[in-house]
């Protein structure tokens, strides 16, 4: 029971015998256990050198030493303390041997660098399993998704609970399908940073700096993959897996400039912004409630208006009326102008 302390089954019988009559010498040790009286020396000596037992005080008339057993709560803890660390050592360094085992393998072989994998239920499982294990999930998101819909990604907001974080732009085409406002709102108030782009060049995941997933070829046509197989390669969806190279270098870069030049999308539980400052005269500093911050961020990310009034459950003439007041507000004459002040102002900033 005590090897995970380092305790060996003879030294941890030697030690319970002392637990239960307290104090005894070794020559006694022997004789109830059945043992050589010169190997419980060496494991009393054990035992001693291990924090586990202590001697008694000498005995008047000069007799053998005798041995006491200290607390198990007391003498256990530090070496299961040593333990814990020396595993975790050890997982470190297993780890680290997998790494340069599979960077050798990558170094001799292309063909570790990037991974086929075929089929939606594939692709989901890989795709679950990397949010699993990262803390950091990158995503960018086209319309007519391949494996995973956003609708179905119920992991994000576990992963968000956790501590993850997840960045994710998403194409305005797939902004415009139903329900994907909501979605995305509920998203960005877990925890997400969100962007939108006007296209997207490839649907892409990147977990960490570690790896990353891009659908290739995308299948029949139906609910799972939403898209047509490109002619003569009909079939299940497939994806690639890149591992740690500069083609996944590149694919971060990729991300990386996307995120730079898509439009922020907010919603916030406090609508008061100030002023940013800069600029030509970007006017005094204007609060904002949360829809109207919202409202403004799928205009910057140029969600049509009748997009915008199915997703919110409102009429297009309602949502041409409140883009008309946050006009007024800006002191501008044109969405332009409205988008221009937004940004001068550090209204989504």
């Amino acid at each position: 029971m005590l090897e995970a302390a380092g305790v060996g089954a003879g030294e941890e019988r030697v030690y319970r015998f002392l637990v239960g009559v307290r104090e005894a010498e070794p020559a006694v040790v022997a004789v109830q256990l059945g043992i050589d009286e010169r190997r419980v020396h060496t494991l009393l000596a054990s035992l001693h050198d291990k924090g586990l037992v202590g001697r008694a005080a000498e005995p008047a008339d000069g007799g053998p030493a005798r041995y006491v057993p200290v607390a198990p709560d007391a003498a256990l803890r530090p070496l299961l303390l040593r333990g814990h660390e020396a595993l975790e050592s050890a997982r470190r360094g297993v780890e680290r041997l997998a790494e340069e085992y599979r960077a050798g393998g990558r170094r001799h072989d292309a063909g570790e660098l990037v991974e086929i994998i075929t089929g939606v239920s594939v692709i989901r499982q890989r795709l679950r399993h990397l949010a699993y294990g990262a803390r950091e999930m990158r995503w960018l998101c086209k319309a007519r998704p391949v494996a995973l819909a956003a609708e179905e990604n119920d992991e994000e907001w576990e992963m968000l609970a956790r501590g993850v974080r997840y960045k994710t732009i998403y194409e305005r085409e797939l902004l415009e399908q139903p329900g994907m406002v909501d979605n995305v709102a509920r998203s960005i108030r877990a925890g997400e940073q969100a962007r939108a782009s006007e296209t997207l060049p490839v649907r892409l995941v990147i977990a960490d700096d570690s790896i990353a997933v891009c659908p290739l070829l995308y299948g029949h046509k139906d609910a799972a993959d939403g898209e047509g197989a490109p002619p003569g390669r009909p079939g299940e969806p497939t994806a690639a897996v890149i591992h740690s190279s500069s083609l996944l270098d590149a694919l971060i870069a990729l991300f990386e400039s996307h995120w730079t030049a898509a439009s922020p999308l907010h919603v916030t539980d406090s609508g008061e912004l100030s002023d940013a400052g800069g600029g030509s005269s970007p006017g005094p500093a204007v609060h904002l409630a949360d829809d109207e911050r919202y409202l403004l961020s799928l205009i910057v990310a140029g969600v049509a208006d009748k997009a915008i009034a199915s997703q919110l459950w409102v009429s297009q003439r309602t949502v041409q009326r409140r883009i008309q007041v946050l006009m007024q507000r800006a002191g501008a004459l044109t969405r332009t102008q409205l988008v221009w002040q937004a940004a001068q102002r550090g209204w989504l900033a």
